[in-house]
Formats: C-alpha cells, sequence, structure tokens
C-alpha cells in the first residue's frame, strides 16, 4: 500500500492560501537521506514527518535542501491532519516530540492553537549584505537562536513593496530574514515577510517559527500580550500570537488540499503500482 501524503494549506482557512506543507505519518522510520529526498520531491517550504510513539509523536520538518530546527505551519498541518483523520480526538491535547522540545496543540473555539518556545532576537549589527540585498533601510536589527534575522522597516508600504535580491541574500549566513513593520491595516497589529534562499525557500508563504521572535518583539513595543499578525507574501496567512514568557502561543486555521500516496519508499516500488 502505498505511503499516504496529505497536503495542508495552513495560517489560512481559504485553500490556494496561507503556506502549504506536506504531511507523511509514517508506519516506521526513514532514514534522514530518504526523508530529504521526499521533502526535495513534495518541494514544498515544509515537508512534516510524523511517527507514533508511547508519549507522543517524533515530527521532524524538511524544506526542499535541508532539515530545520523548527517549523510552525508544518506542525499545525500535522496537527489539523491528525484531528481530521480521526488519529486523535478533538478534545485531546497533541504532543509533538522534536528537536525544539516538546510542542504541543489543541483545538480551542475553532482555531488550533499551539505551544512554542519563544525565539526573542539580541541586537546586532548585520552584514553588509543583507541590508544591501533588502535595500532598505533597517529601524532595528537583531538575530535569534534560529540564526534568524529580525529587520524592522519604516513602514507597512515599503515591506509589501520589498523585491530583496535573493542571489546575494543567498549568500548571507544565517537560515532567514524576518523583514517587518507596524501594521496599518485594521484588525492587525504587525506586518511581516520571511525570505530564506538559503534553505530552498526564496520567500516563505507564512511562517510560524519567526512570530516566535516577532511576538515577543512587538510585545515589547506595543506593549500588548495578545496580537494578531499578517504575513504579506503574495499567497498571505494570519496568525494570532500570544506571548507567555518564555513561551508563545501560536494560533491559526488550516485546510486540506490534496491526499495521495507515495509509490517509492526506500528506493523500491510498492506492489501494484507500474
Amino acid at each position: 500500500m502505498a505511503q499516504q501524503v496529505i497536503q495542508v494549506d495552513a495560517f489560512t482557512d481559504k485553500p490556494f492560501s496561507g503556506n502549504p506543507a506536506a504531511v507523511c505519518l509514517l508506519d516506521e522510520l526513514l532514514d534522514d537521506l530518504r526523508m530529504q529526498d521526499i521533502a526535495r520531491e513534495m518541494n514544498l517550504s515544509e515537508t512534516a514527518f510524523l511517527i507514533r510513539q508511547p508519549e507522543g509523536y517524533n515530527l521532524r520538518w524538511f524544506t526542499p535542501e535541508t532539515e530545520v530546527d523548527l517549523c510552525g505551519h508544518a506542525t499545525l498541518a500535522s496537527a489539523h491532519v491528525l484531528w481530521e483523520d480521526g488519529h486523535a480526538a478533538r478534545g485531546e491535547e497533541i504532543r509533538f516530540l522534536t528537536k525544539s522540545g516538546v510542542l504541543t496543540a489543541r483545538w480551542k473555539d475553532g482555531w488550533i492553537e499551539m505551544d512554542f518556545p519563544a525565539e526573542p532576537e539580541r541586537h546586532e549589527v548585520p552584514p553588509a549584505e543583507l541590508a544591501a540585498a533588502l535595500g532598505v533601510l533597517p529601524l532595528y536589527t537583531g538575530r535569534n537562536r534560529l540564526n534568524d534575522w529580525l529587520v524592522e522597516i519604516e513602514s507597512e508600504n515599503v515591506l509589501r513593496d520589498l523585491r530583496p535580491d535573493l542571489t546575494v541574500l543567498r549568500t548571507v549566513p544565517m537560515r532567514g530574514v524576518m523583514v517587518t513593520a507596524r501594521s496599518i491595516t485594521k484588525g492587525f497589529d504587525f506586518i511581516s515577510r520571511f525570505f530564506a534562499p538559503s534553505v530552498g525557500i526564496n520567500e516563505d508563504p507564512v511562517t510560524g517559527s519567526a512570530h516566535c521572535c516577532l511576538g515577543p518583539y512587538w510585545q515589547k513595543r506595543l506593549k500588548r500580550y495578545a496580537l494578531y499578525a499578517y504575513q504579506a507574501s503574495p499567497r498571505g496567512g494570519v496568525v494570532h500570537v500570544r506571548v507567555a514568557a518564555d513561551r508563545v502561543i501560536l494560533s491559526g486555521h488550516a485546510v486540506t488540499i490534496m491526499r495521495g500516496g507515495l509509490l517509492i519508499m526506500c528506493g523500491v516500488l510498492f506492489p501494484g503500482t507500474v
């Protein structure tokens, strides 16, 4: 029987928006090279691999080029699939065992609510290539544990019009850069975009892990612990952020887009396929 792969649009309640992720619920462990091959084949920002353990689900995330330590939208997509397909009851909290520790997800008032570690930035002066690639004058720059840069710029309009030089950006030693500004759009507190060409993602549609940094950053500036954020990629997506000490609660919606079967696993064609 083919390995099921489910594609989910995360941080949106509308199909063909938000951030697409592939979810593979495995019956047995795969080696790292095979998971990377599958993620490259899916060619999405992230592919999530889950396998049931006595204490929860082991969860790993791969971009088309590399494994990452933390991913919000593919975690949200994974929780959505586990509830939608009956692997967990809606009233049951789901535990994910990851490289960033234990992450939990629960269903609350129609939202998927995830408990993530805060990843605050520290003020640093970025390499000259970063500012040159973005082509904007930063108001503030900092970097966090995930090796992501945070760059605040002057306005939402400038952010929406941003056209970074991705060739230069790829040369900067980092996972990615989140560019952010205070929002002038009604209903949102701040806005952002996320670029990560060095890990195979030119622009990520909606980045949960970036909001583990953006949430604490804007909480300090706006003096509010509950914030609504919009990621202004071409697909766009909405993230509700609540800062709670050294944790960040990220909430969003998800929509299943596609279900399919992976016919080749570990280099072997499944029986009954041609």
